[in-house]
């Protein structure tokens, strides 16, 4: 009787290919219907992402990579709503701390990054996110290996008061920005070059992107997925979170000249 359950859960994610040899496939979201195959084109009844043709598909080493740089004491869900986000649009998220010990998130939560600053890959998106921000932002060592990255780095992505850390690097001076609502006239002291923005989820600069506190990761994170992959994915995303809180219109986007 298990089996036949089994086989019986499975029959949507695996149908058979059209007769013409086109398969659908899922966008890779690192979840199992990333090995789903579909004989026609709609969305993945998993995720509810838009199914792409088979050719189409991206390959590992082709995978949008992002950096989520940690530190004891990094606020849960600054990273961890991001981190959701990021994984079921299919990028490929790495953690990095300074070293590999195991880190403590709002003293409840352990983490073992992946990487330490001495072996850490290059990767696409460089995130940092709130909480003991200062333990980073004050740390020469990680601010040196930041701006050493900066080459090879594509953007950054802030949440909260990992504004602070992206400041500290040199990396707000002339733009708009935003943080966590009650560290704005704090960021503006720490960044006298950078403008700072309240009452605002996120702000883009093309470049970089910095949001609010906590929750407005989430929304960064999805206009950023929007950029990316385009805006259905992001709304199938949102859906399948149930964050029926995404609005694109509560961020700012100056990453483009309006017309």
């Amino acid at each position: 009787m298990g089996r036949l359950l089994l086989f019986i859960l499975l029959i949507p994610c695996f149908a058979f290919t059209q007769r013409d040899g086109t398969a659908y496939l899922c966008p890779p979201c690192n979840h199992p219907c990333d090995t789903a195959v579909y004989q026609q084109p709609g969305v993945c009844t998993h995720c509810g992402m838009t199914l792409v043709e088979k050719n189409q598909q991206l390959s590992e080493d082709k995978k949008i990579t992002v950096c989520f740089y940690l530190y004891d004491g990094v606020e849960v869900l600054d990273f961890a709503g991001p981190m959701e986000v990021f994984s079921y649009a299919g990028f490929k998220v790495i953690t990095v701390a300074k070293t590999k010990s195991p880190l403590l998130s709002q003293g409840i939560l352990k983490i073992i990054p992946d990487y330490s600053i001495k072996d850490a890959p290059q990767a696409d998106i460089f995130a940092v996110f709130g909480g003991s921000d200062e333990v980073a932002a004050d740390d020469p060592e990680v601010i040196s290996w930041i701006k050493s990255r900066d080459s090879s780095t594509k953007s950054y992505f802030s949440v909260c008061t990992g504004a602070f850390i992206l400041g500290k690097a040199g990396l707000l001076d002339q733009l708009t920005v935003t943080t966590f609502h009650k560290s704005i006239a704090n960021l503006q002291k720490a960044v006298p070059k950078a403008k700072v923005l309240q009452n605002v989820r996120y702000v883009d600069n093309g470049r970089v992107i910095t949001t609010a506190g906590i929750s407005a990761g989430i929304d960064g994170a999805l206009h950023l997925v929007a950029k990316l992959r385009g805006k259905a994915a992001a709304e199938a995303i949102a859906k399948q979170m149930e964050y029926d809180k995404y609005q694109p219109e509560q961020g700012i986007d100056l990453s483009s000249p309006k017309k």
